[in-house]
């Protein structure tokens, strides 16, 4: 980048930090509709950010019923009204239904209560129908201060001055019911209720050989209840979008049995609360299990989950979509003009975007008009590929077709894990091994990694021995870190003696080292000439070519967690900041976003270096981060520091909020260690603050995988199944010797997409010495941490402000979870 181009991106710069300002703005946030946890982070971050800007933020208690009664109900916000509600479930500022809204004279007397605190910026959490009303309100507006000016309750100078609305919607709504956003703020949490539930029924239900219904919420969309089938491998599941054909009560009484044939000794049905037959009847818990007992005689219990599902505290998924969303709608109001249509924010792969709220709205209105109509494959696939995309991976794995009817491929896949265990590394196996039974290869498992797989330790994995495996933590294969480099001749002997056709990879970077270690002895070894695919799991999340990794979602719940509990303890002591180390080598995602999820005052990672000044002393110095675009991308700039972390701990025990938390990766730096930052505080703070310390450890490598690991593991692992048939198929019959780079791939999330990058490709883009990618995209949430933290940084904002078309998609595959 030249002098000019520097020069043009600091004019720009000011421009648009200029144009965010939010002097002299109001803004108003609400939460309506249902609850969903996660919607207290959604608050908090509209609260911090804009009071960040310069602007005044009000909560609207009880929703529009709120907005509708004025007095009390309308409150300004501050900084500290907001602390210690991340881990809340529930919406604080309360939630209701409101009659009054839905008529004009209900609207007069809310816009007057607007205006009378100067509120033309709304944030509205809620549903569609809540989003919907708050988009007819906006149009109505000026329409509604003229009558108010009329009635003689507004003079002509504040109509003027409050002449346009402006609205951005977040959907909360545990049923993830909303088209145009991947996931909606509640989903994960309603996710990990259930599968905590389910986890548990499965332990009671082996003891006696019984069979459990379980009903889920979701009385318009199956997403609740699908994913949960996924996640816990429910024999049966019943979705509003795609109802169960003619004869369903027989295929389904088969199913279980031919289940319980296989020594199964359990059988889960998972039932959405909204199910129906294919003539739009109801299909209940009741129903089902009556059938259940009369057909095959087995004990059958129902347990209905209800409310539990919108209870407890927020996943990490969910606080930290919620922040980014609630930055992201703070950004949107102060960047919308009177001509600028009212917007969703949603979540796209792992980007923030903003969408036409009515276009939205429009598409949610058509799913239910198609299953008001019958017209079910339209419905699934309004819902959206993601959506299409989890039922077709449930129909593979769920149900198995006879022998005889599965069409032989002679090919014998073999499938090994490599690196630390890691949460979902079951789950993809059992996926995995599905999969391609289904499309008619011969699997082979391979036990203890590299090291197993040059002794030979490979056995024939067949479809009942991965029944049961998803909600399995660790390794069941065992998984070493040995590469392969050393054994390479022994690793060629063995696929030469059991014919190995093709090799899936579950691992992390040791995973990844080994790949590239296979890919250079091609030459040699023609054994090692055949289709290679790696789907990456690990804690760390550190693996070029992907986004995310299997097991890095489990070990940030364990971490958010950890975080809850010890902010819990001393909020009896008072006046104690906690030093937490967290694992990943030098990769600082879990730290960087176990500390937005946890509401951390700082997170020291590796990427971000950090000398004495910044522990100690005040000071202003520039570190390197990734900076907040408005269109919702990042680039790297400069973040400057304006307080170190002590002087801001000492301020912030001067509030209402006396006490601290401090992340630290583990190798973030060599010298200043988590022992060293302790012994610093403890000097530092003397008389203002005391100090304590955590190393978490193995615990975050360990636990039952969370529900996106379980399902991320499934999805990604009967992708990459998938690409191994067709790489096969096309060399059918050719003896085709696989040498290109695209024979030997990760799979993994990129922006938006599911990608298979060839692993040399992915080596320019690798930081070999520290293990970690030369650009990591978790980097750009970076100053939204220290922003909700009240540090003062300043961020770059490009001109971009532009509606995302409702129909952009890419070519590629969506990455939606």
């Amino acid at each position: 980048m030249d002098d000019e181009d520097v020069a043009n991106r600091k004019v720009s710069f000011r421009k648009c930090l200029e144009h965010l300002s939010g002097a002299g703005k109001a803004i108003g946030v609400l939460t309506s509709g249902g609850d969903a946890q996660g919607m207290n982070a959604a608050v908090r971050a509209v609260v911090r950010m804009g009071i960040y800007v310069g602007a005044k933020v009000y909560f609207i208690y009880e929703g529009y019923q709120g907005m509708v009664d004025g007095g009390r109900n309308i409150v300004e916000a501050s900084w500290e009204s907001v602390s210690s509600i991340l881990q809340v479930g529930g919406t604080i500022i309360g939630s209701a239904r409101c009659k009054a809204f839905r008529t004009r004279e209900g609207r007069l007397r809310a816009a007057h209560n607007l205006v009378q605190r100067g509120i033309t910026n709304l944030c509205v959490i809620g549903g569609d129908g809540s989003l919907t009303g708050a988009n007819i309100f906006r149009k109505e507006w000026s329409g509604l201060l003229e009558e108010l000016a009329q009635n003689g309750e507004m003079d002509k100078e504040q109509v003027q001055k409050h002449s346009y609305l402006n609205v951005v919607g977040m959907v909360g709504s545990i049923d993830n019911d909303f088209c145009g956003t991947d996931m909606t703020i509640g989903t994960d949490s309603a996710l990990h209720r259930i599968i905590e539930v389910v986890d548990a029924i499965m332990t009671t239900a082996q003891s006696h050989q019984r069979t459990f219904v379980l009903e889920v919420m979701g009385r318009h969309c199956g997403y609740l209840a699908l994913v949960s089938a996924l996640a816990c491998g429910a024999d049966w599941v019943f979705l509003p979008e795609s109802p169960p054909e003619e004869g369903w009560q027989e295929n389904m009484c088969i199913k279980l049995s031919e289940n319980r044939a296989r020594k199964k000794r359990l059988n889960i049905i998972i039932v959405a609360e909204g199910a129906i037959d294919t003539q739009n009847k109801p299909i209940t818990s009741e129903q089902i299990k009556e059938l259940v007992v009369k057909q095959l005689g087995y004990d059958t219990r129902v347990t209905i989950l209800g409310h539990v599902q919108r209870g407890g505290t927020p996943s990490a998924f969910d606080r930290i979509l919620a922040s980014r969303m609630g930055v992201e709608a703070v950004v949107a109001l102060l960047q919308a003009t009177p001509e600028t249509p009212a917007c969703v924010v949603s979540l796209s792969g792992n980007q923030a975007v903003r969408l036409p709220l009515v276009e939205c709205v429009q598409m949610t209105q058509d799913v239910q008009r198609a299953m008001d109509e019958r017209r079910f494959k339209d419905a699934v696939r309004l819902r959206g590929r993601s959506f299409e995309s989890n039922l077709n991976t449930y129909k593979r794995l769920a149900i198995k077709l006879p022998d005889d009817q599965i069409v032989k491929s002679n090919c014998n896949v073999a499938i090994i894990n490599v690196g630390a265990p890691a949460a979902g590394m079951n789950a993809a196996v059992r996926s995995a091994v599905r999969v391609g039974i289904a499309d008619g290869h011969k699997m082979l498992a391979i036990y203890d990694g590299f090291e197993g797989f040059a002794k030979g330790q490979i056995k024939e994995i067949g479809w009942g021995d991965v029944g049961g495996w998803t909600g399995q933590g660790g390794s069941i294969l065992g998984t070493k870190r040995t590469l392969p480099g050393k054994s390479l001749e022994d690793i060629a002997a063995q696929m030469r003696k059991h014919s190995i056709n093709a090799l899936l990879i579950v691992g992390g970077f040791e995973a990844y080292l080994g790949l590239l270690e296979l890919s250079a002895a091609r030459d040699k070894y023609e054994e090692l000439c055949v289709p290679m695919v790696m789907v990456p799991a690990t804690v760390s999340n550190n693996v070029p070519g992907s986004d995310f990794s299997i097991g890095a979602d489990t070990a940030l719940n364990t971490i958010t967690d950890t975080c809850d509990r010890i902010k819990q303890s001393a909020s009896g002591t008072k006046r104690r900041v906690f030093i937490i180390e967290t694992m990943g080598g030098y990769c600082g995602y879990l730290a960087n976003m176990g500390g937005l999820a946890a509401g951390a005052d700082a997170a020291y990672i590796f990427e971000e270096p950090f000398d004495i000044r910044d522990l100690q002393k005040a000071t202003s110095r520039p570190c390197s981060a990734s900076a907040y675009l408005h269109s919702g991308t990042w680039t790297r700039t400069t973040v400057m520091t304006t307080e170190s972390n002590v002087e801001h701990l000492t301020e912030k025990m001067k509030t209402t909020i006396q006490r601290g938390l401090v992340l630290r990766n583990e190798s973030c730096n060599e010298n200043y260690t988590t022992d060293f930052i302790y012994q610093l505080y403890s000097e530092e703070g003397k008389g203002v603050f005391d100090c304590r310390k955590n190393v978490l450890g193995h615990m975050q490598q360990g636990g039952a995988p969370s529900p996106f690991d379980r399902n991320f593991g499934t999805k990604i692992s009967a992708r990459a199944m998938q690409w191994i048939s067709t790489k096969l198929k096309e060399a059918l019959g050719k003896g085709k010797r696989f040498m290109s780079d695209d024979s030997i791939c990760v799979l993994g999330i990129s922006k938006r997409n599911l990608l298979f990058q060839p692993v040399a490709q992915l080596r320019q883009e690798t930081d070999f010495e520290h293990r970690i990618p030369k650009e990591q995209w978790w980097l750009k949430l970076r100053p939204l941490m220290k922003i909700l933290a009240k540090y003062k940084v300043s961020y770059e904002v490009s001109d971009s402000d532009q509606l995302e078309p409702m129909h952009h998609r890419g070519h590629e595959e969506p990455a939606a979870i």
